[in-house]
């Protein structure tokens, strides 16, 4: 009996002190789960609090207007407008084919269209709006909104496309936008927005950064699956800044408009004193508008194609042969060299060195002239002789001076350098030594001596000013929420003695206003707009002796691949320099039948607009200043 009394006082023993282990073990699980959840709704509130509310509220980015590009007096030449699109919702349709059916009879959907939607309603979540169409005309945008009871998941949204009010005439300047590529990305945020555009030639390019300004935000609350509930806060960005060009619009369209009556020609303006380029043209040229909307692959084909090169800005790209233009070149080389302008040569139609014969343009000759008169009739036997006193080096010397031989550092891509040449740059470049004949070919514009017309016009700027100037098509930046900007500053002096500048300039004065010079012809009339100048052609085939002998062929008489290149280079007024021009007509035949009259038509345009002496759109902080 105490046996069984004692075994179950153990028994109870037992089970006491395991429910007091199995309460205490609750009571410990419930402190500690006490204790987390004060340590989360307490201790830790602000946290969670903040995390919600991120799972809550979406911060999306607002796409700035892209910035204004506009000329000198404010005419703008790239601005933003209204684009109307067309957007689908799909889990708004019950059946998106026959939606899209209905929609085509409005707006015109390709195959590619349709496919290109079905792939993005597929990657999209249901009710994110899907880009159908872009640019809609205000008719189809009027039509869709009538139609709309038929049209379930379709409506109407505004945007902004680049407009280019000028179209081809400043395409190779001001550029284009289109979308951004997959190499373009740098993590910045804005180059990931749908539809966003950046520069991809021209200004457009050149000043990307400043022209897309500070984007905007915009905090959206959204459910458990990222659908829109509503706007809670919008912070609008600051808009790009505004370029301001040193163009004269209206002056730019009528060089266009003078050298597209060319097959292919180019030209450009300039002011004497600061280097501002006022026009500058290149035909034939392309329309930017289709690169902003999307160029299609036979679009880019026909201009890649094209045998004329419209996508190639040739005023900073084309090389030429300068021709005769290059002869103030060696006039000046010459003077430097203590040749005087009074020496003398006598022409009677070519020169002979060794058993070469190097032939002038004027087949009987021109007789005795100096240099001045040289210039004036264009001889080449007078600088045949002269470079072979003096010698190539110093004449490259003298040309790189004026800005030939290499970029002149115009503010805008795709600038080529071109060539001169010297002795030491024929051993680097093609393992022999030069020789006195190449000497004689090149003193005249030929052989290894390319340029192209922008440098032309810097080397004409630089000899009537006597400033070293460089050209720029950027004449500042405005607003966007930093001070203003002035980059056309005056140029320092050019490293040549006036005496000698003024030299060239009276030769170049005889040129066009003396009845004999090569291009009097076209002279302008007007007083005080006189123009002096310098005729040049380049050849871009070798003459045979055969050939010579028998009688030129006749540049009308080649197919127009074969023609020489006209070239033209002048400045204006002649008593008191203020702008300069050059002009290059490829295969127009002879400078002063192809490029001269030309380039009398601009310069009297030029003149007639004073774009200098009118006035520009101010600009006040002076920042930056050119380099010689």
């Amino acid at each position: 009996m105490g046996e069984r009394r004692n075994e179950e006082q153990g028994r109870y023993r037992r089970f006491a002190r395991r429910a007091v282990m199995l309460g205490g073990g609750q009571l410990l699980l419930l402190g500690a789960l006490a204790g987390r959840m004060y340590y989360l709704q307490v201790v830790e509130a602000e946290k969670y609090k903040l995390l919600a509310e991120d799972n809550r509220i979406n911060i999306r980015l607002l796409p700035p207007p892209r910035g204004r590009i506009v000329d000198r007096f404010g005419t703008p030449l790239a601005v933003n407008r209204q684009n109307y699109q067309v957007l689908l919702v799909s889990e708004q349709v019950a059946d998106l084919d026959d939606t899209l059916d209905r929609l085509g009879q409005i707006v015109p959907l390709t195959g590619d269209d349709r496919e290109r939607i079905h792939r993005e309603i597929k990657r999209k979540r249901n009710f994110v709006p899907v880009t159908v169409e872009e640019n809609l005309t205000w008719e189809q945008v009027s039509r869709v909104e009538v139609n709309s009871p038929d049209l379930p998941g379709v409506s109407i949204d505004v945007g902004e496309t680049r407009h280019y009010p000028f179209g081809d005439r400043l395409s190779h300047i001001v550029g284009y936008v289109a979308a951004v590529s997959e190499k373009e990305l740098t993590g910045d945020p804005l180059l990931e927005l749908p539809g966003f555009r950046v520069g991809k030639s021209g200004v457009e390019k050149l000043h990307d950064e400043d022209l897309r300004g500070t984007a905007g935000t915009s905090q959206i609350e959204v459910n458990a699956v990222g659908r829109m509930i509503k706007e809670l806060s919008r912070e609008e960005g600051h808009a790009g800044r505004e370029v301001v060009l040193t163009l004269d619009s209206g002056l730019q369209e009528f060089v266009f408009n003078r050298l597209s009556n060319e097959p292919s020609a180019s030209a450009a303006v300039l002011d004497v004193e600061t280097g501002e380029i006022l026009a500058m043209a290149s035909v034939p040229s392309y329309d930017p508008r289709p690169f902003n909307l999307g160029l299609s692959q036979q679009q880019w084909q026909e201009l890649v194609n094209d045998p004329l090169s419209p996508l190639s800005n040739k005023a900073i790209s084309g090389l030429y042969a300068p021709g005769s233009t290059f002869k103030v070149m060696v006039a000046l080389a010459a003077l430097e060299a203590g040749v005087g302008a009074d020496h003398k040569v006598f022409c009677p139609g070519f020169m002979d060195l060794g058993n070469h014969r190097f032939h002038c343009w004027k087949r009987g000759g021109h007789g005795s002239l100096d240099m001045q008169g040289a210039i004036q009739h264009s001889c080449d036997v007078w600088f045949y002789d002269t470079a072979k006193r003096i010698g190539i080096d110093r004449i490259a010397a003298m040309a790189k001076r004026f800005g030939l031989g290499d970029t002149v550092g115009v503010d805008l891509p795709g600038e080529r350098g071109g060539t001169i040449p010297t002795r030491a740059w024929k051993l680097a470049n093609i393992g022999t030594q030069w020789q006195g004949g190449e000497t004689l070919v090149n003193a005249i514009g030929q052989g290894f001596v390319l340029t192209t017309p922008l440098q032309l016009g810097v080397m004409v700027a630089r000899l009537a000013g006597g400033k070293a100037v460089v050209p720029h098509v950027t004449r500042g930046l405005r607003g966007g929420g930093a001070p203003d900007q002035l980059v056309s500053l005056p140029a320092p002096k050019l490293d040549v003695p006036e005496a000698h500048l003024d030299i060239v300039r009276e030769a170049m004065d005889m040129v066009v206003n003396s009845p004999r010079g090569t291009a009097h012809r076209s002279a302008i009339d007007h007083p005080g707009w006189e123009m002096a100048g310098k005729t040049g052609t380049s050849q871009v085939r070798r003459i045979t002796k055969a050939e010579r002998e028998a009688g030129v062929i006749k540049n009308e008489d080649l197919p127009w691949r074969r023609r020489d290149h006209g070239l033209f280079i002048c400045f204006a007024p002649v008593d008191k320099p203020r702008y300069a021009c050059s002009v290059v007509v490829d295969h127009g035949g002879g400078g002063s039948s192809a490029a001269a009259p030309i380039a009398k038509d601009i310069m009297t345009e030029t003149q007639r607009r004073d774009p200098i002496g009118s006035r520009p759109l101010p600009l006040v902080a002076q920042v930056g200043q050119n380099e010689a």
